[in-house]
């Protein structure tokens, strides 16, 4: 949760203050309206870091949490498909395909969460 957290609030940041960058960055026009939606993506970037910061203490899998475990495994999902998909269509496929690993391997860990019941430790 910790980890997922911080790339979030990370991507959310960049997102929320330096979309002109990103879109200079991508050959697009940064004064258009494709800045205000990665803003708004970077405001649901960073709620959703938010989200998995305060509840990181919680136990988290099987009934325990279930809302924010299927939010977690829907983003990623759906993020690492279209990303996975992304590298093979774009020119720059290198950052794109590192973001796709990321993204699949976090949603893979999200899944087991989702679906599998919590592990209890021996104290």
């Amino acid at each position: 949760m910790a980890v997922s957290s911080v790339l979030m609030a990370v991507s959310g940041s960049v997102l929320v203050f330096f979309p002109g960058y990103l879109l200079k960055y991508s050959d697009a026009d940064p004064n258009g309206v494709f800045s205000l939606i990665l803003q708004l993506l970077g405001g649901l970037y960073f709620a959703f870091a938010m989200l998995n910061w305060t509840a990181k203490a919680n136990l988290i899998g099987g009934i325990y949490s279930r809302p924010v475990a299927i939010a977690n495994f829907t983003h990623f999902m759906i993020g690492g498909l279209a990303l996975s998909k992304g590298a093979f269509i774009v020119k720059d496929a290198l950052p794109v395909g590192a973001v796709a690993i990321v993204y699949v391997v976090l949603a893979l860990i999200f899944g087991k969460i989702t679906f599998w019941p919590p592990q209890k430790t021996k104290a």
